[in-house]
């Protein structure tokens, strides 16, 4: 399976600066390890570090967080973690990683790919993987250091189940999907979405239509960034003034500002989560939490490091899926009486429809 790189705009890597190395998060002196629960190999220290949205987004940087954490506790040490506030700290974070002696460092985010690629080459001894990116900044289909472990996953799947689901709830016929930056992994929501919402129309004979993504990423919408702010707000309000009533935004925090624009509006409009099962992670938005395309971060970064403390990792790229249950589709819960009674039946039989072949949905990861 070829896959492919992404589009990235990057700054320059910052030079590295004393001040640079004093970073927060790291300074701390560890707490006592915990019993160790499985085989570690001597001396081993897992460390992570974020992309801008940091530790607490109730998404990816979240959920890498966690499953970081638990497989540290597991082999019974206590795992270094650094936040990144700006693109600038990505290179300084690593580089500062790699002098504690980390011996396996995972990346959150397509955005750390460069800096990732680079701390690999010139650190040959130490592991790295990295979140939502195949380090192919060669654009050769191949990973561009032999010890980065990429973690993947095929949203598009899961998304398609999602916009099926959106298409299928929607009194006005209209619904609407964007991104914060135009990468791969936004876009792969966005464009599994939109097949979803295309077979819903082919299966029922409806017309529902998709606002904000053509199938196309430079013509698509984007809010520039991934915060939750004016911008990202009026982007929703954009599409709710245009008689959107399901919305998906792709871009972990700026699901906030979604939020919040769907409250100021007053209508009936709900909200899809991406990554985590937002009703679980961010109860505020419960109310009008439709459902959520499930990333297996977590999961997938916990066995990468656990992996790595019993000393058989292996660099091949995971690709998490439908049928390895790597991607998904979070319960309906609040909507469960709102949603066709026939709906949750139909979502299974695409699932086994998708897994089966039988029903394609395409993706950069296909």
């Amino acid at each position: 399976m070829r896959i492919s790189s992404r589009d990235r705009v990057l700054g320059g890597i910052a030079l590295i600066g004393t001040s640079a190395l004093v970073l927060a998060g790291c300074a701390a002196a560890p707490a006592p390890a915990p019993t160790p629960t499985i085989s570690t190999v001597a001396g081993f220290l897992p460390c992570l570090v974020s992309d801008l949205g940091g530790f607490d987004d109730k998404s990816f940087n979240q959920l890498a967080y966690e499953g970081v954490n638990d497989a540290a506790a597991a082999a019974g040490v206590k795992a270094v973690t650094v936040q990144s506030k700006v693109e600038t700290d990505y290179a300084p974070n690593i580089n500062s990683l790699v002098s504690q002696g980390c011996s396996l460092i995972v990346s959150v985010g397509f955005a750390l790919s460069a800096a990732t690629v680079t701390a690999a080459l010139a650190n040959p001894k130490v592991q790295f993987a990295i979140v939502d990116d195949a380090a192919d900044n060669n654009f050769d289909g191949k990973t561009d250091a032999p010890n980065i472990k990429p973690i993947l996953f095929n949203t598009a799947q899961a998304a398609f189940l999602v916009g099926y689901s959106a298409a299928s709830s929607s009194k006005a016929a209209k619904v609407a999907t964007w991104g914060g930056m135009n990468f791969p992994t936004v876009t792969i929501f966005m464009d599994g979405f939109a097949q979803g919402v295309d077979y819903y129309n082919k299966q029922k004979g409806a017309s529902v239509k998709v606002l904000g993504w053509t199938g196309d990423g430079a013509t698509s919408t984007f809010t520039g960034g991934f915060a939750a702010n004016a911008t990202a707000k009026s982007t929703a309000q954009n599409f709710i003034d245009q008689g959107a009533d399901v919305l998906l935004p792709v871009g972990g925090p700026i699901y906030k500002s979604a939020a919040a624009a769907i409250t100021d509006s007053g209508k009936s409009i709900a909200l899809l989560g991406v990554d985590a099962d937002l009703f679980v992670t961010d109860p505020t938005v419960q109310p009008i939490l439709l459902t959520s395309v499930l990333k297996g971060i977590k999961e997938a970064t916990t066995a990468v490091v656990s992996s790595a403390a019993a000393g058989n990792l292996t660099f091949d790229p995971y690709v998490g899926n439908l049928r390895n249950k790597g991607v998904g589709i979070a319960p309906f819960h609040n909507f469960e009486s709102k949603v066709a009674p026939t709906l949750q039946g139909e979502i299974d039989t695409i699932k086994a429809g998708i897994i089966d072949g039988s029903i394609p949905v395409k993706s950069y990861l296909s």
